[in-house]
């Protein structure tokens, strides 16, 4: 994709071509002035979500109050499933929105491993996001310490191989869990091919989807995919710390047993019985009572998203991060950012890292420089990477050109020296 300006010129006129600007407007901007690429991170507040959150609290909590979970709350984890299963390549019975990212990774990893109890290898990468690794380490634990967690390598820091993939899965793989799209430089995996290998090997696959769902296409039924887990708060734009999801292939859901038999997922939790039988559908997989108000806050995005159709926010993602990348290349290579971030559009999700030697001052400098400075808001992740998430149900041309010229601005006139490296507790 070849852009032939560096003019803001180019950015209006992508933008006045942008088939999905009026999405824009459904979302909470409380300051015009603000340019906001942290939706990696966590998601703009969607207009609809105030006033169906108002009904959930006053009308439906308020007036109905327990007589709501009959008005059709109980079936929310399902019901909302049934639709990210729509944005993700799944039947509407294979997800279901339960507890949060890591106590799923947590369930599904563990049914996983039961389910292969004569191999003892975990494949994973360097790449992986932290908290994903730290429960594999504490599953190993659990288990007995007989277990041995592989971790692929990277020879760039920002790709993983195919061959060191292929190379990674042998006979004693019980598990392959990895992220899709990985969290520091936005690598995406072949699903289908690195799926492929493990079954080959007589493996089963766990994907992390918390960077990829909302934000690129993903099939995983037509990548034959065993088990997923994902976060709606970043692209799903569901509100801070808001329920995760996970997805179990269906002639999967029977055969295994995740560890944490809750009250919901036994398979009639108003029966009170004393011995666990669990439930024979994706509700086996939950544990204990939803929490409502941070689940009901989800569906209103989810809408959004399903209009919006997630090729089409796959094509402007892509013309957005080339477009980054073309004024990075322009303005900020030749003053010390190097791309953290693969090139390859098919092989990158929907952020872009800049690397640079003062990253976390430049980026304190982005979100804290006073007026009249334009404000960005990226995020940091160590140990030097600058992170512009593309949302493009809101994120316009016209920004990422306003963001790239004012991190030009810091660098070239050293503001960055004015702010402190020491670090905050949230980056």
């Amino acid at each position: 994709m070849n852009f032939e300006t560096t003019d803001i010129s180019l950015a209006h006129d992508l933008d006045a071509q942008d088939e999905l600007a009026s999405f824009r407007d459904e979302f909470v901007i409380a300051d015009p002035n603000l340019i906001y690429l942290d939706g990696n991170s966590l998601g703009r507040l969607p207009k609809r979500t105030v006033e169906f959150m108002r009904n959930a609290i006053e009308a439906e909590w308020g007036k109905r109050l327990i007589r709501v979970w009959n008005d059709g709350w109980i079936n929310t984890p399902t019901e909302l499933g049934a639709k990210i299963a729509d944005l993700v390549g799944a039947q509407a019975d294979e997800i279901l929105v339960t507890e949060a990212t890591s106590i799923n990774l947590f369930k599904l990893a563990l049914a996983a491993l039961q389910a292969r109890p004569n191999r003892t290898w975990i494949v994973s990468d360097v790449l992986n996001f932290p908290s994903d690794l730290y429960i594999l380490q504490g599953i190993v634990k659990l288990l007995g310490k007989n277990h041995h967690l592989s971790l692929i390598p990277s020879e760039d820091g920002i790709t993983i191989s195919p061959e060191a993939v292929e190379a990674a899965i042998e006979e004693q793989t019980a598990l392959v869990c990895l992220t899709h799209v990985t969290f520091k430089s936005a690598f995406m995996y072949d699903m289908a091919r690195v799926t492929e290998l493990a079954h080959a090997a007589g493996a089963l696959t766990l994907w992390d989807l918390s960077h990829s769902v909302g934000a690129v296409p993903v099939d995983l039924n037509s990548c034959n995919v065993d088990l997923a887990v994902g976060c709606t708060y970043k692209y799903l734009n569901g509100g801070p710390g808001s329920p995760a999801f996970l997805y179990v292939r269906r002639d999967l859901q029977k055969q295994l047993s995740q560890p944490m038999w809750g009250w919901f997922s036994a398979k009639d939790p108003f029966s009170f019985e004393l011995d666990f039988t669990p439930a024979s559908d994706i509700s086996r997989y939950r544990v204990g009572t939803a929490p409502m108000l941070s689940m009901k806050a989800l569906e209103p995005s989810i809408d959004i998203l399903l209009e919006a159709g997630m090729n089409r926010l796959r094509d402007k993602s892509v013309r957005q991060t080339e477009y980054l990348i073309f004024l990075a290349d322009q303005w900020l290579i030749p003053l010390g950012f190097t791309l953290g971030s693969p090139r390859q559009p098919e092989i990158r999700g929907s952020h872009v890292s800049l690397r640079h030697p003062e990253s976390y001052r430049i980026n304190r400098a982005l979100i804290e420089s006073p007026p009249p400075a334009t404000r960005v808001i990226p995020d940091f992740r160590a140990p030097d990477n600058i992170r512009l998430g593309i949302t493009p149900l809101y994120t316009t041309f016209a920004e990422i050109h306003q963001a790239l010229d004012r991190m030009r601005t810091i660098v070239e006139g050293k503001i960055y020296e004015a702010y402190s490296d020491e670090r905050l507790k949230v980056t």
